[in-house]
């Protein structure tokens, strides 16, 4: 692809990210303008001094609610919008993503023991439940890659999805029974798997954020292996690529982000799915530019699908997997059916 377009490429999805999140923070219940949400945040970040046309309330509307939650929503898409491009480059299945490997429903089983146990109510809830989250789903993880292991010593990806969709069937019925035998759990139950960003503040967005940088980094260094076992284990084996170690190192990886974003959000579906194909229907299938650019399609995706989830029957809001699901489902028809053609 010619540089200075791939270069024009990048810059355009900078600057839609841009606006995009200007967009996402200013719109809600209380609509802000972007000279409001200039003046409050030099007043926030610079100590500058608040115009008289800013209401003081919308002060803590902008810093406290709104931006946590829209950057919350950002860095939860960019994980797992990073974690699908991984799965479905190592798995080599445009179809693999964290349902695949097991990760949302081992997060989802861990995230119900908790509630239905009463321990989420507690000081110690505050922490327990994301803990919880994140460490059954990656448990799942490499329970699956340990099975794999066992019966395919080189982990061949059929072995590893089979294992993976085993794996998510029964931790799923699991769920259901945890689920029957505790109804009055139920709804919290349905809605932390659908997904939400209500109530997050900083120091959500401090740890997503942090997560979802190291997972981004640590995948970077990886990009030529990638790219390799886009091609096929056969060819990656014959460059002399350890596929069993690498691609243990790079699942681990991905079910790292997912589980941050998992834990923090819910189970939110067809963002890992769908943004990593987009991404390389616009870009090619180089993992140097398709991890970044995943990341930030990804968070504005996400940040946008909340966006609507809390506006579109405010005071209400619907689940943003619903969005998700809604706006994802459509699109990975088309690009199904576009790439048959």
């Amino acid at each position: 692809m010619n540089t200075k377009k791939q270069i024009r490429k990048i810059f355009f999805i900078i600057l839609i990210t841009a606006i995009s999140l200007v967009l996402c923070i200013c719109a809600g219940s209380v609509l802000l303008s972007a000279r409001e949400m200039a003046d409050i945040l030099a007043y926030k970040m610079f100590g500058k001094a608040l115009p008289d046309a800013v209401n003081v309330s919308n002060v803590s509307i902008l810093w406290e609610i709104r931006m946590p939650r829209v950057f919350c929503a950002f860095f939860a898409g960019a994980a797992l919008s990073l974690s699908g491009a991984v799965m479905q480059a190592v798995l080599q299945n445009p179809l693999a993503s964290s349902y695949t490997m097991g990760v949302s429903a081992g997060a989802s089983l861990g995230a119900a023991v908790v509630i239905i146990t009463g321990a989420a109510g507690s000081v110690l809830g505050y922490f327990l439940l994301p803990a919880a989250g994140f460490g059954a789903g990656l448990l799942t993880v490499f329970l699956v890659i340990a099975f794999a292991a066992r019966i395919d010593r080189n982990m061949h990806n059929n072995t590893l999805i089979l294992f993976g969709m085993v794996f998510s069937l029964f931790v799923n019925a699991m769920l259901t029974i945890l689920s029957t035998m505790s109804s009055e759990h139920v709804q919290r139950l349905i809605m932390w798997q659908m997904g939400s960003f209500s109530g997050k503040r900083w120091v959500h967005v401090a740890a997503l954020c942090i997560c979802t940088l190291i997972g981004g980094f640590l995948l970077i260094f990886f990009h030529r292996e990638l790219d390799i076992m886009t091609f096929g284990e056969e060819q990656a084996m014959s460059i002399g690529v350890d596929i069993k170690r690498k691609k243990t190192m790079l699942l681990a990886i991905a079910s790292f982000l997912t589980g941050a974003a998992v834990c923090f959000s819910g189970i939110i579906g067809f963002v890992d799915l769908t943004i990593p194909q987009i991404v390389r229907k616009i870009f090619g299938a180089k993992h140097s530019v398709v991890l970044p650019m995943s990341m930030l399609l990804g968070g504005v995706f996400m940040a946008l699908a909340d966006m609507v989830s809390r506006t579109i029957m405010a005071p209400r809001e619907i689940p943003v997997g619903a969005v998700t699901a809604m706006i994802g489902v459509p699109v990975f028809v088309w690009i199904y059916f576009k790439g048959r053609e």
